[in-house]
């Protein structure tokens, strides 16, 4: 039977890669009274969300908020642009990519899935150069979408989507570029206009630092003239009704109002210390976790270094060695959560993540975890990660997140 009432001394280490902790300041905001959502005092609250979300998009476009989950994000994107029968072009990184292709054939769609076959395709990012010859292949321009993952959360490997943008670009086609950065938004360098994206979906649980419920859609003009024409069914989700009624910021239905106050309070923290120094923070931390991962002699579930996710680190378990069974060991013995290995690479990897609330000394206990966990499993360690992870972090302070 399920313990709901587990409650260990101590903090439990919530290593996953989302949802990632949430800071105390988010929690106190949360708490507040709930207020009239059709009251002046909330009009206030969803004007400053609407701008403050444009920030972080950075994105001088409308920007949906949904009381949703990033899956409905995924939903909200395809169903307001595409209509019944219609042909979009999506590439496999990971479960999640894998995910979003089969959301968009239940919807009707037409889905082809590009990538490289099996586990290995699961370790390379986005090739965009076989996206800009499948869509020169596409003269009549059938292509109505081309549809990534910017931080493919199941593997830790983060694609170029500014090379996505050139390689359709290039192609001369005007498919649409539908981005998922749910797990990649406010920890890893995003630029929804500048790398000329038409849909970036992303979530509330993950940078941002809230609990699951909140969900996104940025939009560009193009996307917003392609919503006039799509003609799959959608209520919910629609963008017309949002975009006229979010002018004096409201919303058409019930909002998630506490959630927003969460938001609000985690948009204030991210934006006041600056988005540049959330993502060198974030950055720093994934290269002490490798630091750790590579004294320990285990392989990285990302095989281009230059594409390595700064929100988590994807550790390759040897041959005949459970990952499951190592988190397990991790999570009874020390309290400490990792994510699991998902899909084609389940049982063979499990993921850390180093996102939003944590810090050094947080990371360097969750890799203590990991290194006493993986000895207990029976996995013959070439060296100490721990110790590597604190050669890292003092070698490496950065002045100007110590200063915040």
């Amino acid at each position: 039977m399920l313990q709901l009432d587990f409650h260990p001394t101590g903090r439990h280490f919530l290593q996953i890669p989302g949802p990632s902790p949430v800071p105390d300041r988010i929690l106190r905001a949360m708490s507040l009274p709930t207020i009239d959502h059709r009251g002046p005092e909330f009009g206030v609250l969803g004007l400053k969300l609407m701008a403050n979300m444009k920030a972080i998009f950075k994105t001088q476009h409308p920007v949906m908020i949904y009381p949703a989950s990033g899956t409905g994000a995924w939903e909200a994107a395809l169903v307001n642009t595409l209509s019944a029968g219609d042909h979009v072009l999506m590439y496999e990184t990971g479960h999640f990519a894998s995910l979003w292709f089969k959301l968009a054939a239940r919807l009707g769609i037409k889905a082809e899935l590009l990538g490289l076959p099996g586990a290995e395709g699961w370790r390379q990012g986005v090739d965009a150069h076989k996206i800009e010859e499948r869509l020169k292949q596409d003269t009549s321009h059938s292509i109505k979408a081309v549809c990534v993952v910017h931080n493919e959360t199941s593997t830790g490997v983060t694609s170029d989507i500014a090379a996505v943008r050139r390689a359709i670009d290039n192609a001369k086609h005007p498919a649409l570029l539908m981005v998922d950065t749910i797990s990649g938004l406010a920890s890893a360098d995003y630029r929804h206009d500048e790398w000329g994206v038409d849909v970036t979906v992303s979530g509330s649980q993950k940078g941002l630092m809230l609990p699951p419920g909140m969900s996104f859609n940025a939009l560009s003009p193009k996307a917003i003239e392609a919503s006039k024409k799509s003609t799959l069914p959608k209520s919910f989700w629609a963008w017309d009704e949002m975009l006229e009624i979010n002018k004096s910021g409201y919303y058409p239905y019930t909002p998630n109002t506490n959630l927003m106050y969460g938001l609000s309070e985690a948009c204030d923290m991210i934006l006041g210390q600056g988005l540049d120094v959330v993502f060198k923070r974030h950055v720093r931390w994934g290269e002490g976790v490798r630091a750790g991962v590579r004294a320990w002699g285990l392989p990285i579930q990302c095989a281009d270094p230059a594409l390595y996710s700064p929100i988590l680190t994807g550790v390759m378990t040897p041959d005949g060695i459970d990952a499951d069974a190592v988190r397990k060991i991790i999570y009874e013995r020390f309290d400490c959560s990792l994510g699991t290995g998902l899909g084609k690479v389940k049982g063979k990897m499990f993921r850390i993540g180093h996102l939003g609330d944590c810090n050094d000394l947080t990371l360097i206990a969750a890799l203590s975890a990991c290194e006493m966990g993986l000895k207990l499993s029976g996995v013959q360690l070439k060296g100490s990660g721990v110790q590597a992870a604190m050669d890292y972090f003092s070698a490496n302070p950065v002045p100007a997140l110590i200063q915040n």
